[in-house]
């Protein structure tokens, strides 16, 4: 059975009346053990001072007995006031004086080498009838005869006030818990009603309600800072479900219009009868529409693949020539199909760190665009340097065309998914080979853009990090 509250203000009321107590205890105990010290050193304190007085006392009367003068007392009853035990030894052991309050008892055993000198001794042992006596001893000379003086008091008094001092502070304890668990719950209710302000707040947030956010009272404390980062979350949420929804869109439509031309091919060739070459002629149109349409779905599943994380870099060294070589040839018979050349201009042969299929897809789709949209007898180029960016070394593979170009406006937007430019709508493709592009040169740590400063064609950038696998070929 689980015992443990639901309620996270119960557990932090539990917790601090818990901690509380504890301390408390520790307290105690540090403070009885401290007061019960300073007793015994009060009562070490009034032995010594009773030594002194009881030094000056003794005297031996002319056979030989030792006594203790008790005039010093103004009345006969005060000398009832005096708790003191008292013994007077000769250092060989001969016992010489004991007080009534002994009641023919000893004090202590028998005499230690060295006691009595040359200060105090202290001790503390038990007598016959059970009483705790802490006793000090000093050798004192009386009429010119070293004699060792022992005075004891009881200890029961002392104790008796000390239980009486820890029952009080026993007593209070659970009285102070109870104040303290009281003051601790509201504590907690205060401390937490933000949270339940947020979570009533959260309650609210739907699908469609992802703009809203949570209230912050404080910026700086954990609350505040849960908030924030909760408040982060739905702004992560809120662009994801944007994408979505406009990734859905664009999706549709992109794919209704492969399907819609691929229905109305077929449905006119079957509205009358044909030869053997028109049927081929539509079955063709058709293939074609379906290629189209398989490539877009082979897109879309790539940009969901690297959106998942489900697409690893796998950086190794290459030679950026060879690459650039094997996407130019890769895509001369295109060139040549539209009547567009390809000049790529050498520059220093070096070998990169990246991975090489991300790259080279990234070149591809590049490339491909600025060949399809150059008019027809143009050229094309592809020439690479060395910069730096912020004080690190970059590879700058630039392709120039003399297409439409981009506009200032639509630099930014050209490499989102579906996006087409005015000038390009009659073109076909899907506008996600840029898109595609991007996310590839971003994977490796690097850079797509469009020069800002071309006015007449297009120049990509693309900027690649020279880490520590780049190297000069000769």
């Amino acid at each position: 059975m689980n015992m443990r509250p639901e309620s996270v203000r119960i557990r932090l009321t539990f917790w601090y009346v818990g901690v509380l107590a504890g301390v408390l205890v520790v307290y105690i105990a540090a403070a009885y053990s401290f007061q019960d010290w300073q007793l015994k050193r009060q009562i070490y304190h009034d032995e010594v001072q009773d030594m002194e007085t009881v030094e000056g006392l003794l005297y031996f009367d002319g056979a030989g007995q030792l006594h203790l003068h008790e005039e010093y007392h103004s009345r006969p009853q005060s000398r009832l006031l005096v708790d003191r035990l008292m013994e007077v030894h000769r250092p060989s052991g001969e016992l010489l004086y004991r007080n009534d309050r002994l009641n023919g008892m000893a004090l202590d055993s028998a005499i230690q080498p060295g006691e009595g000198y040359p200060s105090y001794n202290e001790r503390i042992f038990q007598l016959e009838n059970g009483e705790r006596v802490l006793m000090i001893s000093h050798l004192h000379p009386v009429d010119g005869q070293p004699l060792l003086i022992r005075i004891g008091y009881d200890l029961g008094p002392a104790k008796s006030r000390m239980m009486q001092f820890l029952l009080v502070l026993l007593l209070a304890l659970p009285v102070a818990l109870v104040v303290a668990g009281f003051a601790g719950y509201r504590i907690a209710q205060k401390a937490l009603a933000p949270l339940g302000k947020m979570a009533s707040q959260a309650e609210q947030i739907t699908a469609n309600r992802l703009h809203d956010r949570l209230p912050i009272d404080n910026e700086v404390d954990e609350l505040g800072q849960m908030a924030r980062v909760f408040n982060g979350l739905l702004v992560r949420l809120e662009q994801s479900f944007t994408q979505l929804q406009r990734f859905t869109s664009d999706a549709a439509h992109e794919l209704r219009t492969p399907l819609a031309s691929m229905r109305s091919v077929g449905e006119v060739g079957l509205q009358q009868a044909h030869t053997e070459e028109g049927y081929r002629e539509i079955i063709s149109s058709m293939l074609e529409e379906t290629a189209s349409l398989t490539q877009l779905i082979d897109g879309l599943l790539m940009m969901a693949k690297a959106e998942s994380g489900q697409i690893s870099v796998r950086a190794t060294e290459f030679e950026i020539d060879d690459l650039i070589d094997e996407v130019v040839g890769l895509l001369g018979v295109i060139a040549e199909e539209r009547g567009v050349s390809i000049r790529w201009d050498r520059g220093r042969r070096g070998t990169l760190h990246a991975d090489r299929a991300l790259v080279r897809l990234a070149l591809v789709n590049v490339l491909h665009n600025a060949i399809k949209f150059s008019p027809q007898g143009a050229e094309v180029t592809i020439t690479s340097e060395i910069l730096k960016k912020e004080g690190q070394p970059f590879l700058r593979i630039l392709v120039r065309d003399v297409g439409p170009g981009v506009r200032d406006t639509e630099k930014a937007l050209v490499f989102s998914r579906f996006y087409r430019s005015e000038a390009t709508r009659a073109q076909e493709g899907a506008g996600l080979g840029l898109s595609i592009a991007k996310w590839a040169i971003e994977a490796n740590g690097g850079e797509i853009l469009f020069d800002p400063h071309r006015l007449n064609g297009a120049t990509c950038f693309i900027d690649l990090p020279l880490g520590y696998g780049w190297r000069t070929v000769v």
